[in-house]
């Protein structure tokens, strides 16, 4: 596979039946799964946590939690976006990622947010591509690793119809 090039893929959205799938590529992208909490909130927020398919290859995913906001609007935490190291750079994450801001859009959630390491250069050039910027810098926010985290915010612009 090379880089630049897309590869046709499928969005399949995460259900108890393939919970197990999401969970299996957590352990590949981040070293772990995460607690029943995680797996609980991505189930929860419907149409907004994903599987992604090359074939019947199961290549990355996104997970997502809905929070309520002071004054009952909705804005997305984006919890995991992964895609296997042999499909990167074929457009999968740029998928995952447009499926969910597209979302957001059509269902008037005009923030959406997520943490990444401060050493974590990729991921974070690649949200900026998509307009986030760093609203915040907590230190010492991960337990296991020796760096803080960024919190990077992107408002969605509603359309009107």
């Amino acid at each position: 596979m090379g880089a630049g090039l897309e590869v046709p893929i499928s969005l399949d959205g995460v259900r108890n039946e393939n919970l197990m799938q999401l969970k299996e590529l957590d352990r590949a992208f981040f070293g772990e799964s995460y607690c029943d909490t995680l797996y609980a909130d991505a189930l929860a927020s419907g149409e907004f946590t994903k599987l992604a398919y090359s074939g019947d290859i199961n290549v990355g995913s996104i997970a997502c939690r809905l929070e309520k906001k002071e004054g009952g609007a909705i804005r997305v935490y984006i919890m995991t976006l992964g895609v296997l190291e042999s499909y990167q750079r074929l457009g999968i994450g740029t998928r995952l990622l447009n499926h969910v801001l597209d979302l957001c859009s059509k269902q008037n959630v005009s923030e959406v947010y997520l943490r990444v390491q401060t050493n974590n250069e990729n991921a974070i050039n690649f949200y900026k591509k998509f307009g986030f910027e760093t609203k915040a810098t907590i230190e010492n926010y991960y337990t296991d690793f020796p760096h803080g985290c960024y919190v990077l915010t992107k408002y969605i612009t509603q359309n009107k119809q």
